[in-house]
């Protein structure tokens, strides 16, 4: 029998070739793009919009800065950012699913936010020049991306020396009967929201088994450290549930 030796990865709780991965992802989102904003809503009781006002106020985020928001769905990373961007600064909302990006932009549009640039982007494979932006920012993304590092090491080489990235994502409540109660509603209830608003029980299956299969505080941080980030740390939020990241790249000694 011929051996399998293609690169695998997960998706959920599911192994799947690795170049099937963004394939997949881009199907359940998809397909839950149109109520993105309220599913997250309904998941986190509109917790999610402090969680992210919270890691804008980390970010050290100047006027003048270049920024680019990966995986930023339909635009609240951006939002929250552009009043804080002014015309010397450059300010760039990205995703690799077009259908999140057109969701996106729409909602900019919709709420009079201009001179944002909109690009299709995979965060494997940024296609930029090294050393361009002063803050590269990514918010419940992460663990949807095939290669975590591969990302990880094309963010590196795209910030300027002494730039920052931050992240937002799903963690592990540090609380043992908390995130038991946690498992329960993100297994049982999620889901069932999902079907009921979203017409899709699958997507937000999947989307939660996502989150049980991203690394831990601890694991990502060592991730940061291992891309070659200096200044690691994290921050977790309501008890874990999410946690900010961030990592430096390193000056150049003149």
């Amino acid at each position: 029998m011929k051996k399998d030796n293609k690169d695998k990865t997960n998706f959920g709780f599911k192994e799947v070739d690795s170049d099937m991965k963004a394939n997949l992802v881009s199907n359940v989102f998809d397909t839950v793009s149109g109520n993105y904003d309220l599913m997250n809503d309904l998941m986190s009781f509109g917790i999610h919009r402090l969680w992210k006002r919270i890691t804008i106020e980390t970010t050290g985020i100047r006027s003048d800065f270049k920024v680019l928001d990966l995986a930023g769905g339909t635009g609240d990373m951006v939002k929250l950012m552009r009043e804080k961007i002014s015309e010397k600064g450059t300010l760039i909302l990205s995703d690799i699913n077009a259908s999140m990006l057109e969701e996106g932009r729409n909602r900019l549009i919709d709420q009079g936010i201009e001179d944002v640039h909109i690009a299709q982007i995979d965060a494997q494979f940024l296609p930029f020049e090294d050393d361009t932006f002063d803050l590269i920012t990514i918010a419940f993304g992460l663990r949807n991306v095939t290669h975590k590092e591969k990302a990880l090491q094309s963010i590196l080489k795209a910030l300027k020396p002494g730039g920052k990235l931050i992240i937002l994502e799903f963690s592990k409540p540090q609380n043992e009967v908390f995130r038991e109660i946690y498992d329960l509603f993100s297994f049982e209830v999620i889901p069932k929201i999902g079907e009921l608003i979203a017409q899709t029980e699958e997507s937000y299956r999947y989307l939660a088994e996502s989150i049980r299969m991203h690394p831990t505080q601890e694991e990502l941080k060592e991730m940061l450290e291992k891309s070659g980030f200096t200044k690691c740390k994290y921050e977790n939020l309501t008890n874990g549930i999410v946690a900010i990241h961030s990592g430096q790249k390193e000056m150049i000694d003149a």
